[in-house]
Order: structure tokens, then C-alpha cells, then sequence
């Protein structure tokens, strides 16, 4: 049937008024076939009560308006069918044959949508059938809106499949924009924003989409969002911002978007002086979206990047004379008396998030004369606050946001454009020290207080770095100590119930393992670790010269900053002026004191760990004497609070790289008591075994050794099996620390300890894993390490060297491993009863069971030990879970990649059922695998082929392995070579996707695509050309270029240069064979690389003996210069940053990030030149096999000047036997 017009295409005009409707239905029905079918509408009347009805054909659907009940009878073949209107729901559809009246079909299977309106004959024109058509599609999108959010699955589903239907319509977007700030319902509204926002992005990145659409639009939605609820404007703003980051920001191509929203803003509801259609916090709203794409540099490249000019118009046309405006909005709010004025509120806390964008990188010209101003509005803010109150509330939140935001704009001006507001120093300081000294209450403040009163500390530290500030403060250090950082780091009630509620909360704030002392920190977000920072930075600086300290004042010292050679400077620091004399006021805790002894004890604990680098520069004997006399004696209290113990362990733990050896005994020996610190009765004791556990592994990392190795096994031993679940997985952190340092110590033990976790682990084993709990998971990572730690010590000795207990003791390793992993992967699935494996087992910790699988191959000894690991089957199940592996998460899942050689080479040693080959079923799975061994692994390098680069680099060494190494028998054959075929083709669509770019990716594809080719010339070729048109030369011309002498990253090792020596002998081959007059670039191009190859493998076979030995004495050299290395560096004094300077830095930081080579390996990686597995293939005499070559086709390949004249020399000084050839073509 052909479709009728619809009002979106060409409406046509109705019928005359005076022409009955029930005429117009006969005279339409009495026509040809599809009479109906070429018309837009058919009129027409009920039978009985005479309501008119039309039936119309819109956007490909038929459509009945009517004005009441009708009964509508429509003949079809076989009777009648009757719809009674009144027993319909008004939003019904429905599937009709609909037939007229000489039954004749007109329209099968076509939609009725039922929709109440009054029809008059008299409508129409253009402009009311669009009205009309857009008017319909509004109504069936809200409904459909309407639907997602029922509670029903099949309703959301059925509901979002016909949203993307209606999709494609043209006026679908302006639909949606109308639901969205139209008078329905708010949950619906909401779903329209929101989906609106989502379709944007990608209707505006259609190219089929015409400029006008896209303005109109763009326009539309400008308009929706100055009227827009402020729930949905939070929605629509995010499609604005894909908008304006295309035209306005990157494009540049809405000039008018500016000056307009500049006249909007002055004639709003709140800025003009009557009243106005625009709403002025809609309007600060759209200019926060056009602004913040413009706080970061938008070409960090740059050393000195020039404001862009968008940014200087929103400077100069808007947020110069907004000023006058914000000004008024905050006297507004500050003099407002008995309540709160949220919307102006909101208004300022958005100017001043504009604010904070136009000058977090840039400094627009405009703003310099303004700012001044501004900060002394913001000022007035801070003063402001009210941060004594428990609970922010709805009605204070944008109070306290706007002070948040202000002290960020602060950090900001000081830290970026510094020399601008020296003037404004003062004042900065003034204000957020009158914020910190609200520190002593922030037991009591919710967690946004907390934050302001954290970055006002932030701000005081920003402002030491500089000299100006670093004036200023310095005579009121003292005060600052007492007033604002020590009231911070005292114990108050949140601590204690953090302790009690959530204990890795309070470890994560108060235990920072990453503290890092800093004037430039940011976001530390609590107030204690802004104020440790703050202490840190403060004892660092330097004081007045030793020998004129009683006469010169503080305000005339000069601050500096990271100075490495304290010893030679004359001036005291701050830490030992001040500081710690400060600290030392408070008394050692005793229960006669009381409890607020042991609070204040708690803060000065909390100060040490502030001290490290300060503490660091000092003499051993400082940090020792502090250590004896004020922390150790704790752990030798009756009663000491576990909060103090706890403390104590962490400040050792940070400060184990500066102990002294002859303190670290005392200090092992306090530690190992806290370890295992019983829990008391009304407080759980875990902080205290976590920081101990974590200082004992700082000591034992820096090289402290343990009087007693094994005790410290058996306490940690223990300890598991008291513990939870949280602290079995800090003591498995802790045991691997242990086997790392101890292994020489351990070694003898290690198998021990390897069942004990073993057997833990079983314990926390799920029936059926969705997925691991933690404490499996923390479990194996710590098997893994110990592996890893084995089996790198175990290799580096010498097999002489290895004792008989050694050789048994790593078997016993490699048992609890097979043992382990047998309960882990064998017992879901028997639970499972048959189903598929891969929906049996978790894949969270695969890549750590796949170093367990390592080991175990590593160190099986012989076809019985095969039988008795039941090494078929874990193969079996590893290898299908990881041939569905595709969570790819860098560097963790490499460790997948290290059983395959070892897997690979136990089948060639060991397997005498051929089981790496054959799809057994196996005894203890009910339903194995539906793929073999070596297939699973094929499946999972076929995926990491695609993967990224680390991934992919190995992958490629994988496809040489599995292709070239196997015992392939004459049955395997078609796995070998559907093995061939599947890495092709992601081999070389990889390859084409980073063609057009240098990249290190390039040789290992292109070879992994050589080793599938030299397997199956012919079905390789094929393959290539089912990919891409003259796929095949594109490999030819890919091998040939990377083996080039030219090449950067060319071939390295002797296997590399083998195989494509042999891959372009059968290329050049298959070219001869070819039209020449079509291919004789390509093959000029194999020839040259390929005699180019052949020469470098000729070198490098006469050369490998001499450059090991350049190696060796490379090595001597090296470390003969390194021990006499001096560090000259420690008596620069480092400086002041220079806003210059800091823009070269970031300036090169960013060309790093932006020219990084992402392909490159972890530490763990490929080294240059690494073997290729070749097998038989490395067997082939290749210059032999290019001597054949060159003797059967000399004719062709040594005439027509194929080879360049300058390399004729070399082959022929490499190759005397080729001169016969050249002398009888020339």
C-alpha cells in the first residue's frame, strides 16, 4: 500500500464546507482499490448517534478523531467488525484489516490510535496540519515517557523500543523539549529532560543532520532553558553543554550566543527594573554552561597560551558588569532578616562558580580591575557563615557552598595568578584564618562545614609558599598552632564514632598512608589532614639566622621551601623553634589526668605524623629521643586508649625510613604487641591490628630483619584464625611482605605458610561464587605474590645450587596450589549440576589463579605428578574461563599471559593422552568444556590481540607459541589451522586501525600475521582479501616497511628477522607468480627489505657472541660510575615557582602525556629484541632458502634496477656468492 501525505509532507486542503461528511466517505470508498490509501483523511458519522468521526493517515499510522461513543462499523471479508469508541481506552492501539465498503482491502495491520477531538470540516492550511502532526507525536511521546516509569519491565521495555522508533521522526527532538518544560507531570517532565539529554549527543553528531535543524534547535532549547523548573533545567543543561563545547567552544561558530544572553541577563526577573519573561537564575545557569568548558587550558601545549577570545567576551560583555548585580544580590542576602532567600542565594553561588571557571587556567584581561571587588564581596560571605550548627540544613546548604566555592577561588588566585593580588593577601588570610579557628568544633559540623573549614587550612598553606604571605603569617605562627591546627587534630566524638561504626572510614582519614607535605596540596577534604599538612609545611620553614635570633623579627625572614642541606644552614626551622617545643607542653596520658589528657595526647600523636619530612632532615638522635620518650612508652601502659596505640603505629610505620636500627628492636618489639592487642569489651580493637600490621611491613620494607622469623609467621598465623574477614585480609597483605624479605629466612617454612592460607580460603569458599567474597579474593593476590617471589628467587639460583628440600618444597607449593584451585574451580560446577562453566565462576580474580597456574606448571616433574595435580582438568577450566575474558584492565590481567609458554611447553614434555589437543569429558565436571585446551587459549590471545597494546604485544608472541611449538598431529590439523584464521583477522584489523600512525604495534601484528601465513599461504591470502580489497598487499606492504632498514622500531632479535626473511620469500614468490605490470612496486619493495633482512641476519649471527660480551663491560662500567655518583643537587636551594615557569612545566607535562607512547610495556614487559617460539621453523637455513630464491629468478629480481645501486655493495661483501648473478644482469 502506499503511503498517504502526511501534514509533515504536503497537507491537502479538506473538502468543501457545504459537502455532507457522510458524502465524503462514500465518494472516497467508492473509488478504486486503494481509493483511502491516496488520501491524507476520510470523514465520516456514526451510524446510530451521528458523532463524527475522521479517519487520517499520520507518520505512517492511521488515525481515528472522534467526538464521543461511536459506533464504528467496518465492513471486512466474512461479517463485520465493530469498535465501540466508549469501551476503548482513549490511548488504546490496536491491529485492524480495515476494509471498504465493495471489500476491497485498503490498509492491513496498520495502528489505531483513539484520540478525542472535535473535527471540522473547515480545518486545514499548512500550518494547522503541522500544528496538528507535532501535536499527536507530543502526545504519544509523553505517553511513552510515561511508561518508562512503571514499575513493570515489559511496560519500560515495550515503551523505550517505541521511543526509538519515534526517534527518527524529525520533530522528535522539539517533542521531547516540549514535554520537558510543557505543564504535564514532573516525573515525566524529568524523563523527557533526561532523555533529551541523552539523545542530543547523538542526533547533533549526525552528519545527515542540516545546519538549519541544528541552529533552529540549539535556539529552541536556549529559550527552553531560560524558563525552564530548576530540576529540569539541571537536566537540559547537560544537552546545552554537548552544544557549546561543538559551536561555541571548539567551533566557534555562535557569535550572536553572547550578546544575546548578556541582553537576557540585564532584562531578567531579578536584575530589571520591571518585570520580565526570563528568570535570572535560568539565565546565571546557561552562563555557567558556556563558561566552564573554558576552566581548563584548551591548548595546554602551549607554554604561554593566549586567553581565548570566547572567554574574553564572556569576561567583558557579562561578567564586568554582572558585578554590579552580584553586588547588590549579596547585600541582598546579608541584610535579609527572618529567613532565607534561596533564589538569590542560588544565584550567587552560580556568579561565583563562573567566577572560579573564568580564572582557574586564564586570567581574561576584563576581570583584573573587578576582582578586587569581588573578593571583598566573598569576604563579607565568609563572615558570614554560621559553621556551629549540627546539621547545615536545605535552607544554609547554598550559604555554605558559595563560602566553599570562595575559598577555592582563593586557592586559586594565590596558587595562579599570585602577582595580581598581593594587595588582596592580607584580607585572604584574615578571612580563612577566621574560618580554621572554627577547627575546635568540627566534632559537631556535618561534613560540607568540615570541608570549608579543611580548604580555609589549604588556603593558609597556599599562602606560605609565597614570600609576601609567608611575612604575613610568620609572626602569628603560634597562634595559628593553638587557634586553628591543634583543635583539629585533637580526638573529639566523630572519631570515636567512626571507630566504633565504620573502622576503615576512620583508618582511611586518620591513617593516610600517602601523607605528603605540600604548600600546593589540594582537596585534602578533611580538616585534621589539612591541618597536618598545614603543620608540616609550617615546621619546614626556616627561621632567623642561629646567630642573630634575638635580634632580627620574624616578619623580616625570607621563606624557603624544600631545602635540602639543612645541616649547612645557620637558620633554625620553624619545627624546632616552635614546633615541637609546642607539642612538648602537653603531658604524657595518665589515668589521674583524665580523659581529655588522652585527647590532647591524640592530637599531638597526629602532629608527629605531620613531621615526617621535617623529622626526616633531622639528626637519627632527634628522631630517636622523640620516639623513646613520647611514643613507645604508650605500649607499656596498663590502660592506654586503643585510639593512642593505634596513632603510635601509624607515626612509626611513616616514620620507619628514618629510624635508626638499634630503636627498630624496641620498636618491632611494640608493634608485635599491638599486632595482637585483644579486643576489649565495648571497642573493637581492628584499627590497632591494622596499623600494626602496616608499620611492621614499613620496618621490614626498610630493611629491617626480624630477630625471629618464624615466631613472627606463627603470631601472624594465629592471628588469622581469630580474625574477621577485614583483618584476614590485612594480615594476608602483611604475610606477603614477610615471604618477599624473608625468603632466604623463609624458605624452608614457606610451604607451611602457603596451606595455612589455603586452607583459611577454603573456609570463605561460596557454593557458588557471584562473585568471590573479599577476603578469596585478597587471598589470592597474596598466593600470587608468594609465587611470584618463589619462582623469581628459585630461577635466579643456579639448579646446582638448589638443595634436595628446596626441590620438595616447591612441589609442596605447587600441590596446595592444585589443590586449592581444584576446590575453587571443580566444586561449582558439580554444584551446578552440568551447566555451562563460564557461568560457575567468577572472573575477579583470574589473572591472580593464573600465576598459581604458572607455578604449577613451572614446577611439575613428570607425567605422574600430571596425573596427580590433575593438571588436564584445572587446564581445562582455565582455559575456558579466560577464552571469555574481556575485562581488560591494564596491567593486571598481563599475569594471564605467563602460563601459556608454560602450558605449551608441559604438553610437549609431559602429555602423552594429547589432552592440550582433544575435548575430553572430564571425570570431575559433569559437563566440560565445549573446546579444548589449546582452543580455549586461542580464544582468549584472539581477544587480546584487539586489546591494548601491552596486551596486544603479547598476544602476538602468543601466536608464534601456539602456531609453532605443539605437537600437531595429522587429526589436530584443522585446529591448527583455525587457529591461523582467527588470528588473522583481528591481527590485521588491529593493524589497519593504527596504520595511519607510528606506533610499536606495527612489527608485532604484521609478524604475528606472517607466522598464520608461512602455516597457509593460500587460505592466509584469503582471508586477508575477505577483511579488505587488496588486503593481502597491504601485509605485503606492512612486513616490508617494518623490515626496512629505515624502519625506527624495526626488527631487533634473530628469530624477527628470520621469519620475515621466510614471510617475504613466500610474498615475493607469490608476486612473481602475479600480473608484474600491476605489482611491481610491491614486489620491488619485498625484494629490497627482503635482501636488506637477510644482510642484518647475517650480522647479527656473527655478532651475537661480541655484543654479549660489549654487555658485560657496558655493565662493569656502568656500575663502577654509579658508585661514584655524587648527588651535587642537595646544596641547591629550591625556590619560588615562577608563574612561567610553572606554565613550561605544565606546557611540557601535557606534550608527554599528548606524544606518550601508550604501547609501551609495563616493567614487567618485552624486552628489545626478545626471542620469537619459531620450532620447526627456526630450524629452516633461510640464507640458503634466499639463495634459491635469487638462483631461480635472477632473471626477473636482479634486472630492471628492482634494487637500488646502494645496496648492491653490501649484499655482495655479505654474500660473495651472489656475484655470478649481478655480473650476468648487468
Amino acid at each position: 500500500m502506499r503511503r498517504g501525505k502526511t501534514y509533515l509532507d504536503s497537507h491537502k486542503a479538506p473538502p468543501p464546507p457545504e459537502t455532507p461528511l457522510r458524502a465524503q466517505t462514500e465518494a472516497a470508498a467508492a473509488g478504486s482499490d486503494d481509493a483511502i490509501s491516496r488520501r491524507s483523511e476520510v470523514f465520516g458519522a456514526g451510524r446510530e448517534s451521528g458523532d463524527r468521526w475522521r479517519l487520517r493517515k499520520c507518520a505512517g499510522k492511521w488515525w481515528l478523531d472522534t467526538e464521543g461513543p461511536t459506533l464504528l462499523k467496518i465492513k471486512r471479508r466474512g461479517g463485520l467488525n465493530e469498535i465501540n469508541c466508549s469501551n476503548i481506552s482513549r490511548h488504546h492501539c490496536f491491529d485492524v484489516l480495515l476494509f471498504n465498503h465493495n471489500a476491497h482491502e485498503v490498509c492491513r495491520s496498520h495502528h489505531l490510535h483513539l484520540r478525542k477531538a472535535r473535527v471540522s470540516g473547515e480545518e486545514g492550511g499548512d500550518r494547522a496540519g503541522r500544528e496538528m502532526e507535532a501535536e499527536l507525536l507530543v502526545t504519544e511521546i509523553a505517553r511513552l515517557l510515561e511508561d518508562t516509569l512503571s514499575p513493570e519491565e515489559g511496560v519500560i521495555s515495550s515503551a523505550t523500543e517505541g521511543l526509538d522508533r519515534l526517534s527518527s521522526a524529525s520533530g522528535f527532538a522539539h517533542a521531547l523539549l516540549a514535554i520537558a518544560t510543557g505543564g504535564g507531570s514532573g516525573g515525566g517532565r524529568i524523563a523527557a529532560a533526561t532523555y533529551l539529554k541523552n539523545f542530543t549527543k547523538r542526533w547533533l553528531g549526525s552528519e545527515s543532520l542540516a545546519p538549519e535543524a541544528r541552529c533552529e534547535f540549539r535556539n529552541q532549547l536556549v529559550q527552553a532553558l531560560l524558563r525552564a523548573d530548576f530540576a529540569v533545567l539541571r537536566i537540559l543543561v547537560e544537552a546545552f553543554r554537548f552544544i557549546v563545547i561543538k559551536d561555541f567552544v571548539e567551533g566557534n561558530t555562535w557569535p550572536e550566543l553572547v550578546p544575546e544572553l548578556k541582553l537576557v541577563i540585564q532584562n531578567s526577573d531579578l536584575t530589571a527594573e520591571r518585570g520580565s519573561q526570563w528568570k535570572t537564575i535560568n539565565a546565571v545557569a546557561v552562563l555557567q554552561t558556556i563558561i566552564k568548558p573554558f576552566q581548563y587550558f584548551q591548548n595546554p601545549k602551549l607554554v604561554k597560551e593566549p586567553v581565548p577570545p570566547q572567554l574574553e567576551l564572556i569576561a567583558e560583555e557579562i561578567l564586568v558588569p554582572l558585578q554590579i548585580s552580584f553586588s547588590h544580590f549579596v547585600d541582598k542576602v546579608l541584610s535579609f532578616q527572618g529567613g532565607i532567600e534561596r533564589e538569590t542565594e542560588q544565584i550567587i553561588l552560580i556568579i561565583c562558580k563562573c567566577m572560579y571557571y573564568a580564572v582557574r587556567s586564564y586570567l581574561p584581561s576584563a576581570l583584573s580591575t573587578i576582582l578586587p571587588s569581588f573578593c571583598r564581596a566573598l569576604f563579607r560571605i565568609l563572615d558570614s557563615l554560621d559553621l556551629s550548627s549540627i546539621d547545615s540544613g536545605d535552607g544554609n546548604l547554598p550559604r555554605l557552598k558559595t563560602g566553599k566555592r570562595s575559598l577555592i577561588i582563593f586557592s586559586t588566585l594565590v596558587t595562579r595568578h599570585r602577582k595580581h593580588f598581593d594587595k588582596l593577601m592580607p584580607d585572604i588570610i584574615n578571612s580563612s584564618f577566621t574560618i580554621a579557628r572554627h577547627s575546635a568544633n568540627i566534632s559537631k559540623m556535618d561534613s560540607l562545614s568540615e570541608r570549608i573549614v579543611s580548604l580555609a587550612l589549604d588556603v593558609i598553606s597556599h599562602v606560605l609558599e609565597t614570600g609576601p604571605g609567608w611575612r604575613f603569617v610568620s609572626p602569628h605562627f603560634s597562634t595559628v598552632l593553638e587557634s586553628a591546627v591543634f583543635p583539629a587534630l585533637v580526638l573529639n566524638e566523630k572519631d570515636i564514632s567512626e571507630w566504633e561504626e565504620d573502622q576503615e572510614e576512620y583508618i582511611r582519614k586518620n591513617h593516610p598512608s600517602d601523607v605528603e607535605i605540600s604548600g600546593w596540596s589540594e582537596d585534602l577534604f578533611t580538616a585534621r589532614k589539612s591541618a597536618i599538612n598545614l603543620l608540616g609545611v609550617i615546621a619546614l620553614s626556616k627561621g632567623p639566622p642561629t646567630v642573630f635570633a634575638g635580634n632580627a623579627s620574624a616578619a623580616s625572614v625570607k621563606r624557603k621551601k624544600g631545602d635540602k642541606n639543612k645541616r649547612k644552614d645557620k637558620r633554625s626551622s620553624i619545627g624546632e623553634l616552635l614546633v615541637i617545643p609546642f607539642l612538648s607542653k602537653f603531658p604524657f596520658p595518665s589515668d589521674a589526668q583524665g580523659t581529655q589528657s588522652s585527647y590532647d595526647y591524640y592530637g599531638v600523636l597526629m602532629a608527629y605524623g605531620g613531621l615526617q619530612d621535617f623529622l626526616r632532615e633531622r639528626n637519627p638522635d632527634y628522631t630517636t629521643n622523640l620516639i623513646r620518650n613520647r611514643v613507645l612508652p604508650l605500649y607499656s601502659l596498663h590502660s592506654c586508649l586503643p585510639y593512642l596505640i593505634a596513632t603510635a603505629n601509624w607515626i612509626i610505620g611513616e616514620l620507619a625510613a628514618c629510624l635508626p636500627q638499634e630503636l627498630c628492636k624496641d620498636v618491632y618489639g611494640s608493634l608485635m604487641k599491638a599486632l595482637v592487642m585483644a579486643d576489649e569489651e565495648s571497642c573493637s580493637c581492628y584499627p590497632v591490628h591494622a596499623s600494626a600490621a602496616g608499620a611492621i611491613a614499613q620496618l621490614l620494607e626498610n630493611d629491617y630483619l626480624p630477630p625471629d622469623w618464624l615466631s613472627l609467621v606463627e603470631v601472624i598465623a594465629k592471628q588469622m584464625g581469630y580474625g574477621d574477614e577485614n583483618e584476614i585480609s590485612l594480615l594476608f597483605q602483611l604475610i606477603s611482605t614477610v615471604v618477599e624479605v624473608g625468603q632466604q629466612d623463609l624458605t624452608v617454612h614457606i610451604p607451611t605458610i602457603v596451606s595455612s592460607i589455603t586452607n583459611i580460603m577454603s573456609k570463605y569458599l561460596p557454593p557458588v561464587p557471584e562473585p568471590w567474597p573479599q577476603v578469596v579474593e585478597h587471598g589470592f593476590a597474596t598466593l600470587a605474590e608468594i609465587a611470584q617471589t618463589q619462582e623469581d628467587r628459585i630461577l635466579g639460583d643456579d639448579n646446582q645450587n638448589r638443595s634436595k628440600e628446596v626441590q620438595l618444597g616447591q612441589a609442596s607449593i605447587a600441590r596446595s596450589f592444585s589443590n586449592f584451585l581444584q576446590k575453587a574451580w571443580f566444586s561449582p560446577l558439580q554444584i551446578k549440576g552440568g551447566e555451562d562453566s563460564r557461568t560457575s565462576h567468577p572472573l575477579s580474580c583470574i589473572d591472580d589463579a593464573s600465576v598459581l597456574v604458572g607455578h604449577i606448571l613451572q614446577f611439575i616433574d613428570g607425567v605422574d605428578e600430571v596425573i596427580e595435580m590433575k593438571i588436564a582438568e584445572l587446564l581445562v577450566v582455565w582455559a575456558d574461563l579466560i577464552a571469555e575474558y574481556d575485562a581488560w584492565e591494564e596491567m593486571e590481567d598481563l599475569k594471564i599471559f605467563s602460563p601459556i609458554r608454560k602450558a605449551v611447553l608441559l604438553h610437549k614434555k609431559y602429555d602423552n593422552d594429547n589432552f592440550f589437543m582433544r575435548r575430553m569429558p572430564l571425570q570431575d565436571l559433569p559437563a566440560g568444556p565445549q573446546r579444548s585446551i589449546i582452543e580455549g587459549i586461542g580464544a582468549f590471545v584472539c581477544h587480546a590481540v584487539s586489546g591494548y597494546p601491552s596486551a596486544a604485544q603479547r598476544a602476538c608472541i602468543c601466536i608464534h607459541l601456539l602456531l609453532h611449538m605443539p605437537r600437531f598431529s595429522f587429526e589436530n590439523e584443522n585446529i591448527k589451522q583455525a587457529l591461523a584464521i582467527s588470528f588473522t583477522q583481528p591481527a590485521f584489523s588491529h593493524f589497519r586501525n593504527v596504520q595511519n600512525k607510528a606506533s610499536s604495534l606495527w612489527k608485532p601484528l604484521l609478524l604475528g600475521i606472517s607466522s598464520c601465513y608461512l602455516c597457509y599461504p593460500d587460505i592466509i591470502e584469503g582471508v586477508l582479501q575477505e577483511i579488505e580489497q587488496n588486503g593481502y598487499t597491504v601485509w605485503a606492504c606492512g612486513l616490508a616497511h617494518i623490515s626496512n632498514s629505515s624502519f625506527e622500531q624495526g626488527l631487533a632479535s634473530e628469530s624477527e628477522i628470520k621469519l620475515a626473511v621466510m614471510a617475504l620469500i613466500k610474498v615475493v614468490e607469490r608476486l612473481l607468480r602475479s600480473n608484474l605490470d600491476m605489482c611491481m612496486g610491491v614486489l620491488r619493495d619485498c625484494f629490497i627489505s627482503l635482501m636488506e633482512a637477510s644482510v642484518r641476519l647475517k650480522e647479527v649471527q656473527e655478532e651475537e657472541d661480541e655484543d654479549e660480551e660489549d654487555e658485560e663491560e657496558d655493565d662493569d662500567e656502568d656500575n663502577d660510575d654509579s658508585s661514584e655518583e655524587i648527588d651535587e643537587d642537595t646544596e641547591d636551594e629550591e625556590r619560588e615557582e615562577t608563574e612561567e615557569e610553572f606554565l613550561d612545566r605544565y606546557a611540557k607535562a601535557a606534550s608527554a602525556l599528548d606524544t606518550e607512547i601508550l604501547e609501551e610495556v609495563d616493567e614487567e614487559g618485552l624486552e628489545l629484541g626478545e626471542e620469537l617460539e619459531l620450532g620447526a621453523l627456526g630450524e629452516v637455513d633461510v640464507q640458503a632458502a634466499v639463495f634459491s630464491l635469487v638462483q631461480r629468478h635472477h632473471q626477473v629480481l636482479l634486472q630492471g634496477q628492482l634494487l637500488p645501486s646502494q645496496l648492491i655493495p653490501g649484499i655482495l661483501s655479505t654474500f660473495p656468492e651472489y656475484g655470478l648473478y649481478f655480473q650476468s644482469s648487468s
